[in-house]
């Protein structure tokens, strides 16, 4: 039996222990980035970008919208009940963000937010730097609310997610004139690695230590995307996933290079892009049938406002597509990333 295997299995019982008697595998969760882990922070701010009307949420647990952009459960969510809690981190912005509640930590996403500062202040949306903010202001009520020295325990021990760099490259790279004509993919690329950088050495020096980073999915197999940037195919767009690709292997660089420089972090990129380019390109594969058109509306580029109650066509049951709007993935699909992520990111919670 290889060490792999026995370690995966020993985590496997740990695991089995901890949730078995009610207890988290860490003490909290802290949520940062864009539309795709945004549980609702929107809803609180003046924007377009929002999920906070049908049919979003409408298979979440609650059958209404939460101001998550998925029918229902988000992968954050499927990864939050595996590790053992009962409820999820709240919206920092809402007002279940409060007392006892902000002990398994916060979500600070923003739909429409990312690395790119300008990418957030073009639809009004909360940048990182502000949801950075918001976790020092959250750390200085956490103290209030557990004491100094729960509170210390928390912010170190528990896990941080980033997701974030679609939004940069999908809803204002690609359609801005200004950023491509002054900037070759790569070297947009490079712009949104040092701000994560940025974020990380930010996120350390307020005491996190177990940080995990999405990398970007198959920017070019988003059904928008394929609308938007195909030229009437209904393939993936080739030249769209090599810049995504590109920007993984430097997200994987980088985050090498912070660890070797930053004792005690443990970090670890999230490969989002393999398994959504399968089901993308596979759907049937998986147990899906269809991957190009999403469940709302025509499923051809519909998301926020466009996705609505009145949008024609929307699917009856989302369970069998891959995609949810134009360009976030359904309940079923982000189970199977949830399931992927979870596995990959053992060394942060083992």
């Amino acid at each position: 039996m290889g060490f792999s295997r026995v370690f995966l299995i020993s985590f496997l019982v740990v695991m089995f222990i901890y949730v078995g008697h009610g207890q988290p595998l860490v003490p909290g969760m802290f949520i940062f980035g864009d539309s795709v882990v945004d549980v609702g922070n929107n809803n609180q701010i003046y924007t377009l970008v929002k999920a906070n009307f049908p049919p979003y949420g409408r298979d979440f647990v609650t059958h209404s919208p939460t101001g998550r952009f998925c029918n229902g459960k988000l992968a954050t969510d499927f990864t939050a009940e595996t590790l053992g809690f009962t409820t999820y981190p709240p919206a920092y912005l809402s007002s279940e963000a409060r007392g006892k509640n902000l002990l398994i930590g916060a979500n600070f996403a923003s739909g429409a937010s990312g690395f790119y500062e300008n990418t957030a202040t073009l639809y009004h949306a909360i940048p990182l730097s502000q949801q950075l903010q918001y976790y020092k202001q959250y750390q200085r009520k956490l103290v209030k609310i557990a004491g100094q020295s729960k509170a210390s325990s928390i912010i170190s021990d528990s896990l941080y997610l980033i997701s974030a760099g679609s939004s940069d490259f999908i809803q204002n790279y690609y359609i801005n004139p200004y950023l491509n004509r002054n900037y070759t993919p790569d070297q947009f690329s490079n712009l949104l690695i040092q701000s994560f950088s940025t974020v990380v050495q930010n996120l350390y020096g307020l005491g996190a230590r177990k940080i995990g980073v999405t990398s970007l999915p198959p920017l070019g197999c988003l059904p928008a995307a394929i609308t938007l940037f195909g030229g009437g195919s209904n393939q993936c767009v080739t030249r769209l996933n090599q810049d995504a690709v590109s920007f993984n292997n430097k997200l994987t660089s980088t985050t090498q290079n912070l660890l070797k420089r930053f004792s005690g972090l443990k970090m670890v990129v999230f490969d989002i892009y393999k398994p959504l380019f399968d089901l993308a390109t596979a759907p049937s594969n998986n147990g899906f049938m269809e991957a190009r058109k999403a469940c709302c509306g025509t499923g051809t580029i519909e998301t926020s406002l466009l996705c609505n109650s009145r949008s024609v066509g929307t699917c009856s049951n989302a369970t069998s597509y891959v995609f949810w709007d134009g360009f976030h993935p359904s309940e079923a699909a982000n189970k199977v990333l949830a399931d992927s992520l979870m596995m990959q990111g053992i060394s942060l919670i083992s």
